[in-house]
């Protein structure tokens, strides 16, 4: 089973030319399965505490049910003076929730995205989240933020965006759509989540 076999129920897997990142080199070398991860250089005592210190072992984590690589289990607004709001990305009705009435943010405001994560399988290399907000089904912002490599844990990964302030004005204000993916260095998508959000004027 292929890579983005293993990814079908997350959404598609097609990398459009909106959310390819050009900073990413093409080629990476040949990608090495945890296994042979361990084993390399196993002679070196550094090298492998090194390894042991990324979570690099031959522990690892793969669930016998579940076949994908990474999967995204939180995701949270985090508005400067406001309570975090968490969704429960394993939930469909979360998630339909969030696509459509998505959230209130204030204009001028700071917030930040954070997402909790948990990698199976096999070692992810450079995982980015890449996200193209829309509006009236123009682009209006695209970004990609790096969120690193991990190696298979059944601990999840957390993850906070840097802080990005909402735009203001009277012509800001009003309905926003957005897509994220989530690609890694091979550019296979591993999830995609699509939310909404209401600039305001004030704190509905």
């Amino acid at each position: 089973m292929t890579s983005q076999e293993k990814q079908a129920g997350n959404g598609t897997n097609e990398l459009d030319d909106e959310f390819v990142d050009n900073s990413v080199p093409v080629s990476l070398g040949e990608k090495k399965t945890l296994n042979e991860y361990v084993h390399m250089d196993a002679e070196d005592p550094s090298l492998t505490k090194w390894k042991e210190s990324l979570g690099i072992s031959n522990k690892g984590y793969s669930p016998p049910n579940d076949p994908r690589t990474v999967v995204i289990e939180q995701l949270s607004l985090l508005v400067n003076g406001r309570d975090p709001i968490h969704v429960d990305m394993q939930d469909e009705g979360s998630v339909e929730q969030i696509q459509k009435k998505g959230f209130v943010i204030k204009e001028d405001s700071e917030y930040r995205i954070a997402v909790r994560f948990r990698v199976q399988h096999e070692l992810i290399s450079g995982l980015r989240y890449v996200q193209v907000v829309r509006r009236v089904g123009m682009t209006v912002d695209k970004s990609s933020t790096m969120i690193g490599s991990y190696s298979p844990n059944e601990t999840p990964y957390e993850f906070t965006t840097e802080p990005e302030e909402a735009p203001s004005g009277f012509l800001a204000r009003g309905h926003y759509e957005a897509i994220g993916k989530f690609i890694d260095d091979d550019q296979v998508v591993h999830h995609v989540v699509q939310w909404s959000f209401d600039v305001t004027k004030n704190w509905k």
